[in-house]
């Protein structure tokens, strides 16, 4: 993993300085978006106090395919990007931070990147917001997804039909979250396109960041 940091690892920061008693947000961004476009987002969360922190992916994407795509042609980038969401949580829990008081948002390829991080490593942290996101893989790879959300909190929002997370991969997601323990609440509007919404932020406020 370390290698892989060195190289690409790129947080950008916000909010107040981290530490102990922080309650941090990660946040990952959209395929051609940027770590700062995502920091915007939380100027509507209910995230006032916490510690904000946006790792960037190179060239601003995570991966380059379609999530739908088969593990391996999205790979090695895929691996990269997971390991770097893993190098973000390990910092905030090495500065003291309990995870309960980690929480996660991300938009389209971010929120299937944050999913699909969260299912292989379950634990109780304080929640998630997918804004338009599902497992990743052609079929995804169950074997590889581990532990026990103890009723952690995800929202998950989407438009039906959206042009690149099917309504059906996203149901499937919401069933598998829930098996692992995760208290899922899911949201397909239909016709609302590729985008993120004042009612999906206003839900996601009610159910992630109260």
């Amino acid at each position: 993993m370390s290698n892989i940091q060195q190289h690409t690892l790129n947080i950008r920061r916000s909010g107040r300085p981290l530490d102990g008693t922080s309650r941090v947000l990660i946040l990952l961004h959209g395929r051609g978006g940027s770590a700062e476009d995502i920091l915007g987002l939380a100027k509507h969360l209910s995230v006032e106090g916490f510690t904000l922190l946006a790792p960037q992916a190179t060239n601003h994407t995570w991966y380059p395919y379609s999530f739908m795509m088969p593990h391996k042609a999205n790979e090695p980038w895929l691996s990269s990007a997971l390991e770097n969401i893993a190098a973000v949580v390990d910092e905030v829990e090495k500065a003291g931070v309990e995870k309960k008081n980690i929480c996660f948002a991300g938009f389209s390829q971010g929120a299937c990147l944050m999913l699909e991080y969260l299912a292989r490593n379950a634990d109780g942290y304080g929640g998630a917001a997918a804004f338009t996101g599902g497992l990743i893989g052609e079929t995804p790879d169950q074997s590889a997804y581990k532990g026990s959300f103890e009723g952690m909190p995800i929202y998950i929002g989407t438009s039906d039909p959206d042009p690149h997370v099917p309504v059906e991969r996203v149901k499937f997601t919401t069933s598998l979250l829930e098996k692992m323990g995760a208290k899922v609440t899911e949201r397909i509007y239909p016709g609302m396109g590729h985008t993120i919404t004042k009612e999906e932020i206003d839900e996601a406020n009610e159910i992630v960041f109260k």
